[in-house]
């Protein structure tokens, strides 16, 4: 096959950017290692900034998002029984919105499909080549059979064990990583959330995150270390557990009721730049990856979108490369902000087992500044909402 764009992984990034383009009459194939099934089946993370809304609903996906979305006005940040709540939309104007990464995904599959987008799943053994030339092509294998798809550009949205950042040359693209000594164990229940808004609860056996998916669906999680099975903790631990992280007031009012869902995720701040090699173009978790506690990692797959669908519209329009060229640098900008926020977040409401007292009255001493700040708690409400593409 022939194509413009061959898009490497059928998540958010890759099906968001193969929706754009071919709004904006590029062609693109997206290859996926998985089935579609497997895909839309992936529990994930779902607080929407205001501006990945609006690409949504430039993209024309955002119908089912707007009708059964839930739309944040705060946020709340709880130490021990101090609960200090931030207005997102009175400090900014703008809010974020619930619509979990699984709906998201089933979006994305249906408009492609509508507009007879191809989209190859179950797609394995995907190798690139020549992509520092100008006639870059993939190899992969389907169903049994050799597959190649010729292409002008590859854009890698394959996530962090993708093939596509590994396809450049040694050296070519460098990495940083900072890796957290612990994780989140999260369970899913078919509970009502405790409260309307999330609630990000610091305390001194840990940290703990109040999230939703919808009014009958709840998301939980406990900081635990890295290491922790699941299968240790049976559903009354958690609850348990849960409980005594929060506020007495929360705790009392806390729905429980079987695990739906139950996983332990590693926290990890990594960056890989630049963000291109020749005609290979990353983006999303093949390029970074963000501590949850910001909220930032499906968001920013979404600002990549935004400015390589941006520059690849341009170089077939206009047959201007120069944002392609700038599609690295304008993309770090944003991720760095973005690493600083979920860092910063990350280190206020999280137990670290090398913390000397001395550190953990910074921490007491940091809440109390953003309580007395609007300017403190407008900082932290630019960021929660999403700083400007």
């Amino acid at each position: 096959m022939r194509t413009q764009v061959a898009i490497i992984g059928a998540g958010p990034a890759g099906l968001l950017l193969s929706q754009l383009l071919d709004l904006a009459g590029v062609d693109s194939v997206v290859l996926e290692r998985q089935s579609r099934a497997h895909v839309e089946g992936r529990i994930r993370a779902g607080v929407l900034e205001d501006q990945f809304q609006t690409l949504l609903r430039r993209a024309g996906v955002a119908d089912r998002m707007d009708a059964q979305g839930e739309l944040h006005d705060g946020v709340t940040l709880a130490m021990g029984e101090r609960r200090l709540r931030i207005d997102l939309r009175g400090l900014t104007g703008r809010t974020v919105c619930i619509w979990g990464q699984t709906e998201l995904t089933r979006d994305l599959f249906a408009a492609r499909e509508a507009r007879g987008g191809a989209v190859l799943d179950e797609a394995g053994e995907v190798a690139l080549h020549d992509i520092e030339g100008e006639r870059p092509w993939v190899s992969y294998r389907r169903h049994g059979t050799e597959g190649r798809l010729d292409c002008d550009f590859v854009a890698g949205c394959d996530g962090y064990h993708g093939v596509s950042r590994r396809s450049a040359p040694p050296g070519r693209i460098g990495t940083r990583e900072l890796v957290y000594p612990f994780g989140w164990l999260g369970v899913l229940s078919e509970t009502p959330p405790v409260e309307r808004e999330l609630i990000y609860s610091a305390h001194a056996r840990g940290f703990a995150l109040c999230s939703m998916r919808s009014r009958t669906l709840s998301r939980y999680y406990v900081q635990v270390p890295a290491d922790t099975h699941p299968e240790a903790w049976p559903d009354e631990r958690f609850w348990n557990e849960l409980k005594t992280r929060l506020p007495d007031e929360v705790a009392a009012r806390l729905a429980t009721g079987p695990a739906v869902e139950k996983s332990v995720a590693p926290l990890r701040s990594f960056v890989a730049s630049p963000m291109r090699h020749g005609r290979l173009f990353l983006a999303g978790d093949a390029a970074h990856i963000v501590p949850p506690t910001g909220a930032k990692g499906l968001n920013l797959a979404g600002s990549d979108v935004h400015y390589l669908s941006e520059a690849l519209i341009a170089w077939y329009r206009d047959g201007d490369a120069s944002p392609l060229e700038a599609y690295s640098d304008r993309a770090l900008g944003r991720v760095w902000k973005a690493q600083r926020f979920s860092w910063w977040m990350t280190r206020l409401l999280h137990n670290f087992d090398d913390d000397p007292p001395f550190e953990r009255r910074l921490k007491e001493a940091e809440f109390d500044y953003l309580a007395g700040s609007e300017a403190a708690q407008t900082s932290l409400a630019e960021n929660y909402v999403g700083l400007p593409y």
